[in-house]
């Protein structure tokens, strides 16, 4: 994690010939908030569901990443992961039990 936000993987090998300091990935950031609910500590997972939330734009999208050094959304716009891992993190938190839970009564 970098500045509350989870970057995809460490770049500062550059065995994928990316430069070092890619933006972080949103959607790593909505996993990571999936697996505190589900591990339990809720109010850590809404703070950090809270912080991507407050990145969104004017209209509420989000891009493929965030751009810390710059402040902005960067990558590809609007993203379609981004908005879905925001749905399902929405309803991970909403739940009124741990979502592994209410998946295993269906």
């Amino acid at each position: 994690m970098r500045a509350g936000f989870v970057t995809r993987y460490r770049t500062e090998s550059q065995v994928d010939g990316l430069p070092e300091g890619e933006a972080t990935f949103l959607l790593c950031s909505f996993w990571m908030a999936d697996n505190l609910q589900l591990a339990g500590r809720h109010d850590e997972a809404v703070a950090l569901f809270e912080r991507l939330l407050a990145i969104r734009n004017d209209v509420g999208l989000l891009a493929e990443g965030y751009d810390l050094g710059q402040r902005r959304l960067a990558g590809n716009f609007p993203q379609a992961f981004s908005h879905v891992g925001l749905v399902n993190t929405a309803l991970n938190l909403s739940s009124s039990h741990a979502p592994a839970v209410e998946r295993a009564d269906t």
